[in-house]
């Protein structure tokens, strides 16, 4: 088609394009982000009455899932336009408040928009036109919603990280970013290695240092990478883990014992790694 061929040929175009797509998905995981935890909390719930042979209450109104109701401000439940619904531009020409009810928006929405903006832009520098793009969009649009949601809920759901461990293992079956062989090692690697982890850490301490969602995830980074790179992200989450948590405490933002959420340092590490994991690592080696 004229288009890819034009956008494989015009960085120009190639690249404002890659970013503007990066937002308007931005703009989608915003809604899954702020939904899917409710969605999957109403889900349990249900789970648990049919379990218990408890009926249905069928006097509650129906709750909003990720596709309907549509975009609508928080405060005054008023659905938003789409001229105000533009990613990014909106919340800056409305100073960041709702154009019904001039309640303060959530910064969040622009955020996540930029960052998925920025994440797009990484990984078509990194790719080009190719299907290593479209894969690698999926990789760090996933993360990105994964972290921000288990920064909020301290959740890594299955309905995200599941689906994006299959999907590893059937690009690499094809070789898109590693050998099926080392997909499949580094996915049984990343789950078990954090699983051991946890179980030394549960014995030594008595307390649970990790939640099952993070070997799920760790076992999805090594479907998509191969367990060659999971060394350098697990050395990368958790210094920058360490970092992250030495920082707050000195600052005195969190408690000591207050656990922090090890998941948005995966998803970091594991971005990293899929961008300039080649690059760091021979530079290491060269330093070592």
């Amino acid at each position: 088609m004229w288009i890819i061929s034009t956008l494989q040929e015009s960085p120009v175009l190639f690249f404002p394009s890659v970013a503007i797509v990066g937002a308007i998905v931005g703009s989608f995981l915003n809604v899954v982000i702020v939904r899917l935890p409710g969605v999957l909390e109403r889900s349990w719930k249900q789970q648990c009455r049919d379990l218990l042979g408890l009926a249905s209450d069928g006097d509650t109104p129906p709750q909003p899932g990720l596709a309907r109701p549509g975009s609508h401000c928080p405060q005054c439940k008023h659905p938003i336009r789409p001229v105000h619904n533009i990613p990014i531009l909106s919340y800056l020409w409305l100073r960041g408040r709702c154009a019904r009810c001039g309640k303060s928006i959530d910064l969040r929405y622009p955020v996540v928009e930029t960052l998925a903006a920025i994440l797009a832009l990484a990984v078509g520098w990194r790719y080009g036109l190719s299907w290593q793009l479209a894969g690698g969009l999926a990789f760090a649009w996933s993360f990105l919603a994964m972290s921000a949601i288990d920064i909020e809920h301290r959740l890594l759901p299955d309905n995200i990280v599941l689906p994006l461990l299959w999907a590893g293992l059937m690009v690499n079956s094809f070789g898109l970013y590693t050998d099926v062989y080392s997909a499949l090692y580094g996915a049984v690697a990343g789950y078990v290695s954090l699983w051991l982890v946890f179980q030394v850490f549960r014995l030594l301490t008595g307390k649970e240092g990790m939640g099952y969602g993070d070997f799920k995830l760790f076992a999805c980074i090594g479907a998509w990478l191969g367990w060659q790179d999971l060394p350098l992200v697990i050395l990368l989450a958790a210094f920058c883990g360490a970092f992250v948590g030495i920082a707050m405490i000195l600052l005195k933002q969190r408690d000591r014992s207050q656990p922090i959420p090890f998941g948005p340092f995966l998803c970091a590490a594991g971005f990293v790694a899929m961008i300039w994991g080649p690059q760091i690592t021979a530079a290491y080696l060269q330093f070592a």
